[in-house]
């Protein structure tokens, strides 16, 4: 009988699919469910869904639900954690403070200054869990989903030796979409994608042995697809590699697409998948989703007949290759750099192919990323892991220099307008920053 814990369970669509998912393995239609949420409401409510689930399909598991972790960490076999540290109102600064001076940011939760006051934000709460894990379950395998993903997992991988792997559904999502581009059905398309979270670039692209590269020039000529991914597209023309992670996201980490109003209207506010791509928008959304989402949970709770079919999340897989029936899974993994990829920085965080069997999770390969790629995941990489060794030493210094660096906020602010612009952030996320010796720069 195998545990699982759910730390931040109040993630519903996340906490149900993820549990649906592990339920489609035989081996684990017994197990022990356990949920953890600060918020009781939410935690309730995901009680009830993955109660539904286990009922829907017939399985044997228990599920219990607490918001105090150290009642179920002990036993645990897999710990999953996607939390959030500060809800909308607390967000909403890691983009209004950089749009003041400037930094025009769409979703703000991987990399630049939103990313990274968002990752210190959550840097404390991931240090609690994991020094309890390493006192209550110090085998357990922790499944990381909680973004900024490569600060996060640099962070505690640096600081335990618990088995901590960052997972994303970027790179498998992008490739079912390339695959449906180019007339292929997912699972006929054979890759290799290396690099960053969110940012990582397929190297290869294949079927039956054959470069589909030049499949993927012609198809993104098609004006159904050029809309649907412009930022992402251009990108692919002139690096001549695809980019993971949607048009949104990837437009905030390099300079090209948001330092200008035209630039801006031309790649940012249509097709980037959140329609449009730009903050108000985003932000109503969130906000209207803190009033909806129990109507909308609640509905699916009545419905009569749900979808029990294992989804595209990798968690479930690598469970089951490590201690359910130990079927080998090769997937993509977030890492520190331990020589996988020969021109990133050893100990930054990269995404790489991995695979996870009954010894573990292991690098299947070592990479060297064509120089255009490199160039700018490796820089990109470099200022993650300045702001992660900021929030180990509790050095407001290293913060301002990885965001100093940043390539949109540098191609929009001087050098002056950036230091006011992080002052102005640590300020406002002072209740969340204890841990720092000061927060004077």
């Amino acid at each position: 009988m195998k545990k699982f814990v759910f730390i931040g369970a109040g993630s519903l669509d996340f906490t149900r699919k993820l549990i649906r998912d592990l339920m489609t393995f035989p081996v684990f239609d017994d197990c022990e469910i356990a949920l953890v949420d600060i918020d009781e409401k939410r935690l309730s409510y995901a009680k009830k869904g993955a109660e539904k689930i286990i009922r829907a399909g017939g399985h044997h598991a228990v599920v219990t639900a607490t918001t105090e972790r150290r009642e179920v960490l002990p036993g645990a076999d897999g710990v999953l954690i996607t939390v959030l540290q500060g809800g909308v109102e607390v967000w909403r600064h890691d983009v209004e403070v950089p749009k003041k001076y400037g930094v025009d940011i769409c979703v703000g939760d991987t990399r630049g200054p939103s990313g990274i006051f968002r990752f210190l934000r959550t840097a404390p709460l991931l240090l609690q869990i994991i020094r309890d894990v390493e006192e209550l379950c110090p085998k357990a395998t922790v499944l990381n989903y909680t973004n900024p993903m490569a600060m996060n997992v640099s962070y505690l991988q640096a600081q335990t030796d618990v088995s901590v792997t960052g997972l994303c559904h970027s790179v498998q999502g992008t490739a079912r979409m390339l695959a449906g581009w180019i007339g292929l059905k997912p699972e006929e398309l054979e890759y290799t994608c290396v690099g960053i979270n969110h940012q990582a670039f397929y190297l290869e692209l294949k079927h039956d042995g054959q470069d589909m590269y030049p499949a993927l020039f012609e198809a993104v000529k098609r004006p159904e697809v050029a809309e649907e991914e412009p930022v992402r597209i251009e990108m692919f023309r002139y690096l001549k590699y695809f980019p993971t992670e949607s048009s949104g996201h990837n437009s905030e980490y390099n300079p090209w697409f948001r330092k200008r109003p035209d630039l801006i209207e031309k790649y940012c506010l249509h097709g980037t998948g959140w329609n449009p791509g730009e903050y108000a928008y985003i932000l109503r959304e969130y906000q209207e989703r803190e009033h909806t989402w129990e109507k909308e949970y609640t509905d699916w709770l009545a419905e009569q007949e749900i979808d029990l079919e294992r989804g595209n999340e990798y968690a479930s897989k690598v469970f089951n290759a490590i201690f359910g029936d130990q079927e080998p899974y090769p997937f993509n993994a977030n890492l520190r750099n331990k020589g996988y990829v020969t021109n990133i920085d050893e100990g930054a965080c990269v995404e790489v192919p991995a695979l996870a069997d009954r010894n573990g999770i292991h690098v299947k390969g070592v990479y060297t990323l064509p120089p255009q790629i490199s160039a700018l995941v490796g820089h990109s990489a470099k200022l993650e892991e300045m702001a992660v060794q900021g929030a180990i030493q509790g050095d407001p210094e290293l913060v301002f220099q990885a965001v100093l660096q940043d390539p949109l906020t540098a191609s929009v602010c001087s050098m002056e307008e950036i230091h006011s612009m992080v002052q102005e952030m640590l300020e406002q996320n002072a209740d969340y920053l204890g841990y720092f010796q000061t927060l004077k720069i």
